[in-house]
């Protein structure tokens, strides 16, 4: 994991050994929250954001754990596990008490790309219950019913600064070629209760993606998007075929003790 400076120009190298990966910021900037595998399977664990200090490890598990999104106040964690009986679920680590992780939305589908409304009332998620990736958002902490926010298909949702908007992506594949990432938009009201207008598409392009958490980022006046883009490769065409024919029988012989 590195830290890279936008004004200054300078990178910050923050992890040396094993693998670290699923970054996300805490809301005071002060700490990065990531997963590391270096010592058994991806774990939640944090350290200063500046690279002073140790990493200090936050939850232990014999399974993946990624972090996700912090609520508001920087107390607790939302975060994906996976398990092989229900795939990836959403979980939460209140830094109150006795930092235990708890469900909080366990099913047999997959859950995953998580973020939280800037007023910490709305969660934001991925689920394939339909059959196929869909962007929904219910009611956070307590229960409630949930919404369907994308349309046609949607993942790695991400709330606006000002909570007006909700984005998400959108792919396919045509002829098992991957097609073009759809950046869309949706206009959303938080109060008195939550309300989407229709999705819009903003741009699209060839973009890189992460498992669990999205791969894109959202500047503060909702006008800049932070992306992997792909890189574009030649076509190989092809020039020369070799044909092999009763390899099964050269084998055999092959194998024949001498």
């Amino acid at each position: 994991m590195w830290v890279h400076d936008l004004t200054r120009g300078v990178t910050t190298r923050l992890t040396f050994e094993g693998r670290n990966a699923r970054a996300i910021w805490t809301p005071d900037g002060t700490r990065i929250t990531y997963a590391s595998a270096t010592a058994g399977a991806e774990n939640l664990f944090w350290r200063p954001s500046d690279g002073s200090g140790a990493a200090e490890r936050l939850a232990s598990d014999e399974i993946l754990q990624a972090p996700a999104a912090w609520t508001p106040d920087g107390r607790t964690l939302l975060f994906v596990v996976q398990r092989p009986a229900t795939g990836y679920d959403i979980w939460t680590l209140s830094l109150d008490g006795d930092r235990r992780p708890h469900p909080l939305v366990v099913t047999p589908f997959n859950e995953q790309y998580v973020d939280l409304s800037p007023d910490g009332r709305w969660l934001a998620y991925t689920s394939n219950q339909s059959g196929r990736n869909e962007v929904y958002v219910q009611p956070y902490p307590g229960d409630g019913a949930r919404q369907q926010v994308s349309v046609d298909g949607g993942t790695a949702s991400a709330w606006s600064h000002d909570g007006r908007e909700l984005f998400y992506m959108t792919a396919s594949s045509i002829g098992g070629q991957a097609a073009p990432t759809k950046m869309m938009a949706v206009s959303v009201q938080l109060k008195p209760t939550f309300t989407a207008g229709t999705p819009r598409m903003l741009f699209e392009g060839r973009y890189g993606a992460t498992a669990n958490i999205r791969g894109y980022d959202v500047t503060a006046d909702g006008r800049r998007f932070l992306m992997v883009q792909q890189k574009e490769r030649p076509v190989m065409r092809l020039t020369d075929m070799v044909i092999v024919q009763n390899w099964v029988e050269e084998l055999k012989q092959k194998l024949q003790p001498r």
